[in-house]
């Protein structure tokens, strides 16, 4: 493994994630030589979407949003959701926040709609209350092998993503660390690091022990402003 001993999630250093977090588009564009809708993508959901669902009344997605981008291979299942379920099922389920479980359950009776895309759809508008479910964070997770697309399985990941965002506020003057930012880090660093990409790997760290933010080549750690 690169990097600190035990993975990113151990870390309490909140300037390593900033770090992280930072190299996070240099890990889509080395990934989308393999993909090439991955920044095209990426950007969508990162940017674009947000804005759109934030900028209504009523926060929701759209049946063409669901169907073209979250669900690509299951066109045809997600298009028997009609225009006014996809709408229904997607307002309610952001008024339902901060109950993310049964935000979950609601989007959920959408066709084509298990926890990994109800996880997305909640943090295209609500990044401060969910996270999405990507294998790679998951995974980044004590005790979450493998990976269960449950709600319950879910419910473990986002409770671990918590923790870690408290801690991470807790230590940082700029507390600005939300479960979506958490989860991008995770990615990231898990992604990046099978891959080997010099970006992360020039961040240092190298048999670093996490938690522990003096060794060189680290930043270092910052104080919570008093």
């Amino acid at each position: 493994m690169m990097g600190l001993e035990g993975g990113l999630y151990g870390c309490d250093d909140p300037a390593y994630w900033r770090a992280v977090l930072n190299v996070y588009q240099d890990v889509v564009m080395a990934k989308a030589s393999k993909k090439g809708k991955t920044i095209a993508l990426d950007k969508w959901y990162q940017e674009e979407l947000p804005i759109a669902v934030s900028g209504r009344k009523d926060k929701h997605l759209t049946k063409e949003e669901l169907r073209g981008k979250f669900r690509p291979r299951l066109q045809q299942l997600v298009a028997t959701n009609s225009s006014e379920m996809v709408e229904s099922c997607t307002r309610k389920a952001f008024q339902l926040l901060p109950d993310v479980a049964a935000a979950m359950t609601e989007l959920c009776k959408l066709k084509a709609v298990g926890p990994a895309t109800a996880s997305a759809i909640l943090t295209s508008g609500a990044p401060e209350a969910a996270a999405f479910m990507a294998d790679e964070a998951v995974e980044s997770l004590p005790g979450l092998v493998p990976v269960q697309y449950t709600l319950k399985h879910y419910l473990l990941y986002l409770d671990g993503i918590q923790r870690c965002v408290k801690k991470l506020n807790e230590a940082d003057a700029e507390q600005a660390w939300t479960p979506h930012r958490v989860e991008m880090c995770l990615w990231a660093w898990a992604v990046g690091s099978k891959m080997q990409l010099p970006s992360l790997r020039a961040l240092g760290g190298e048999g670093a022990k996490a938690g522990d933010g003096a060794e060189a080549g680290r930043p270092k750690k910052k104080r919570k402003a008093t």
